[in-house]
């Protein structure tokens, strides 16, 4: 599939500009492209000097139902003054429609990423984390898929091994190595037994928190799912183990004035850091044929990808190995 035929090459900035205006927004005519690959997102100027942000939908990702379930929780935490981004409701109505394209319009929010150093920050989005927890629990999703290491791991090995994508000479490694991996993953979720699930954000990665002089709020529910509650909280912990500890027990210290943490839950860490490497090669690979794929990642289809992406599993078996994280 080329530029001229991706169903993405409709969307055209007259488009963009008639689908804002038909949910009876006037538009300045300023338009900025904002960084996402997955959806298309724009910043639209509006003729009282104000902005808001379209995120027209990849066609076929999710079903109206699965949106609309994400449009709704992100609504229930806003009314929670739980300061996630929502959707605006026009007419009663949060998913809209135009020229084949469903999209949203939400209010634009500025901000930075978190200092993730700093621990005071830490406890406060741990505080926050805790509050969209217990807002989470309340009731599970009903459309959205569930994070499983099935979904996100044997989907995506499979996948992968059958696109022919893999270049012939790592390709029995990749097959081999991704097995192990899979065995080790579904070792980790037996050790943690049965622990709770519930609506998560699902891609709390500080690119999707912003922060203001008001504190941080959360933006992209794209991948809201029913997930085990450490997924929202591990990519917090950066640096070495020493340094992530220390991280992640900030941030759970914040989030247990609002919801209990299990400890259990720190058993999958590495679990799901691995899982999420295998799921974003399959992402990356489902998309080769999106021309803004093609451009921004022009590293995947060589050699060396792969053979790094290999290299990164191999450490990634090792990590799968070491103890838990102790906070």
């Amino acid at each position: 599939m080329d530029a001229e035929t991706h169903p993405y090459a409709r969307l055209q900035p007259d488009l963009i500009l008639d689908a804002v205006e038909q949910a009876g927004h006037r538009s300045s005519g300023h338009l900025l492209a904002l960084n996402s690959y997955e959806n298309r997102v724009y910043q639209i100027g509006l003729e009282d000097g104000g902005f808001l942000v379209a995120k027209f939908y990849r066609p076929e990702r999710w079903s109206d139902d699965q949106i609309l379930e994400e449009h709704a929780f992100a609504t229930e935490l806003a009314e929670q003054e739980i300061p996630v981004v929502a959707p605006l409701a026009h007419d009663g109505r949060t998913l809209l429609e135009h020229a084949g394209f469903r999209y949203a319009l939400y209010p634009r929010q500025g901000g930075r990423w978190p200092d993730l150093d700093d621990p005071d920050k830490l406890q406060w989005l741990g505080r926050f984390l805790g509050r969209i927890h217990a807002v989470g629990k309340a009731r599970p999703f009903r459309y959205r898929p569930a994070l499983t290491p099935r979904n996100l791991g044997r989907e995506s090995v499979d996948w992968l091994l059958a696109s022919g994508l893999i270049p012939a000479h790592v390709e029995t490694a990749y097959a081999t190595l991704a097995e192990d991996l899979l065995q080790r993953i579904d070792a980790a979720w037996q050790r943690a037994g049965t622990v709770a699930t519930l609506r998560l954000h699902g891609d709390c990665h500080p690119g999707n928190i912003l922060w203001t002089d008001g504190g941080p709020h959360f933006v992209d529910l794209d991948d809201c799912r029913m997930g085990p509650a450490i997924q929202d909280l591990w990519m917090l912990a950066t640096g070495d183990r020493a340094e992530a500890s220390r991280a992640l027990s900030e941030v759970v210290e914040g989030y247990e004035l609002f919801r209990a943490f299990d400890r259990r839950e720190l058993l999958l860490i590495e679990a799901l850091r691995t899982l999420r490497m295998i799921h974003y090669a399959a992402w990356l690979g489902r998309r080769r044929d999106d021309p803004a794929f093609r451009l921004a990642f022009p590293w995947f289809h060589t050699d060396r990808y792969w053979e790094e992406h290999i290299l990164q599993l191999r450490e990634q078996a090792a990590a799968l190995d070491e103890p838990p994280l102790v906070i």
